[in-house]
């Protein structure tokens, strides 16, 4: 199950979704449930594809699947973004905020943007955060910073 290329956070996920369904703990799940865990996951199926994927696992017709074949079968669907796209993303956001084109946005525009992205932040944590990013104390965030800040780098 290595060559799967599915990280911790992901295995531990699928587990927790496999589990919830497996309650007996019996190691698999009936293959009626495949389509209710992966919608769960953010996958939506139509009849059709989801029978071709059963009937693709499920070979000996037992109407359940093991764990890893249910890895197996959401690896499929689990895409990583790519970290290219997370910079083009993260360029796009920034340039939003960067009008004029100076290349920096200030601290108090990097404020807002963080209030945004979660309400509940303490203003000391905001004053922390800033403080962190703008380590210069120039008052102004580069895309550089902003890139690092962002994406926890």
């Amino acid at each position: 199950m290595d060559d799967l290329e599915l990280s911790k956070e992901q295995m531990d996920q699928l587990q927790l979704a496999f589990n919830a369904f497996d309650p007996e703990k019996k190691g698999c799940i009936s293959t009626d449930m495949i389509g209710t865990i992966l919608a769960m996951l953010g996958h939506e199926l139509d009849d059709r594809t989801l029978r071709d994927l059963v009937s693709e696992l499920d070979i000996d017709g037992t109407g359940e699947i093991q764990f890893e074949e249910f890895c197996m079968l959401a690896s499929r669907f689990i895409v990583e973004e790519d970290t290219e796209a997370i910079a083009k993303e993260l360029r796009e956001a920034f340039l939003l905020y960067d009008r004029e084109g100076n290349g920096y946005i200030t601290t108090d525009v990097f404020r807002d943007i963080l209030s945004e992205l979660d309400d509940n932040l303490p203003e000391e944590e905001l004053d922390m955060m800033i403080d962190e990013i703008d380590a210069d104390g120039s008052g102004t965030v580069d895309f550089e910073e902003f890139m690092a800040a962002m994406t926890g780098g």
